[in-house]
């Protein structure tokens, strides 16, 4: 099952056409997205046999963000060795865990107005949450995911890494700073849940690749060790992390200018697309 939002509602999405579940099933499922996951068992029975007819043609540039107002972003740095490696730092033991707030959120594609600083990429796969839960084992974690999808934790590197110690959150939370999309995938529709290849490019120059099995800390361990402290609500984001060759890391630093546009896909699910202009 494809999952997203069109005009701010909640819609399934298959071969080029969206649905939207509250009108095909009669009001029986509402229209907001965090409602219809907080009934996930309903909406994956009814999918199973719902009437297509009154679907709609629709491209990725239509649809908003799978997700406009999680209640919850966790964010997760330096899970891939290399990158770790980069940023000179050694590995960690735990999650080292920031949130980006919820008013950064935005669709597949957009336009992103460069703030002062450094504007840095990393893609990243988005985990999102179905039915979540508290103190969720390991062994049952995928059952609490709705399904993965792309995104970008875009990052202000100045704003970032300013302070002793320095702080993520707000640095990575500028207006359009978490764009997603272009719609959330179930596990079952992939070839290797825990296998997905995912790359990025600003016009012809690649920029990012990588797995999900690269991960430190995979996607089953992050929804336990997230919900051992935190209860994971439907809706809920999960950034899982970004591999080497951010900018910054560069030599000479390489950073996000206005007229680029970035192209960040992960196999499977698609690509979203975000072209950079200058601030007034």
């Amino acid at each position: 099952m494809r999952f997203g939002t069109l005009d701010g509602r909640f819609v399934l999405v298959r071969d080029g056409r969206a649905l939207d579940v509250a009108n095909a099933s009669a009001g029986a499922l509402p229209a907001d997205p965090v409602a219809v996951l907080e009934r996930w068992s309903d909406l994956v029975d009814w999918a199973a046999g719902a009437d297509w007819s009154g679907s709609v043609a629709v491209t990725p540039d239509q649809l908003g963000a799978p997700v406009p107002a999680p209640r919850q972003v966790f964010a997760i740095a330096l899970n891939y060795r290399p990158h770790a490696a980069e940023a000179g730092f050694v590995a960690p033991d735990e999650p080292l865990v920031f949130t980006k707030f919820p008013s950064c959120i935005t669709g597949p594609v957009t336009t992103v107005e460069l703030p002062p600083g450094h504007v840095d990429w990393e893609i990243e796969v988005v985990v999102v949450i179905g039915r979540g839960g508290y103190r969720i084992p390991r062994e049952r974690a995928w059952d609490a995911v709705a399904g993965l999808t792309v995104g970008q934790d875009l990052s202000e590197r100045v704003q970032q890494l300013t302070g002793t110690p320095p702080q993520f959150s707000l640095a990575k939370s500028h207006p359009g700073f978490g764009p997603t999309g272009p719609f959330v995938v179930t596990p079952d529709e992939l070839g290797d849940r825990d296998d997905v290849g995912f790359a990025s490019r600003i016009g012809d120059e690649d920029i990012q690749q990588g797995r999900t099995s690269e991960l430190i800390f995979p996607i089953d361990d992050l929804v336990a060790r997230l919900s051992a402290v935190c209860r994971l609500l439907p809706g809920d984001l999960i950034f899982t992390g970004t591999p080497a060759g951010v900018g910054n890391r560069r030599t000479p630093p390489r950073f996000l200018q206005p007229g680029e546009t970035l192209v960040s896909a992960v196999d499977g699910i698609g690509e979203i697309r975000q072209t950079f202009v200058a601030r007034p």
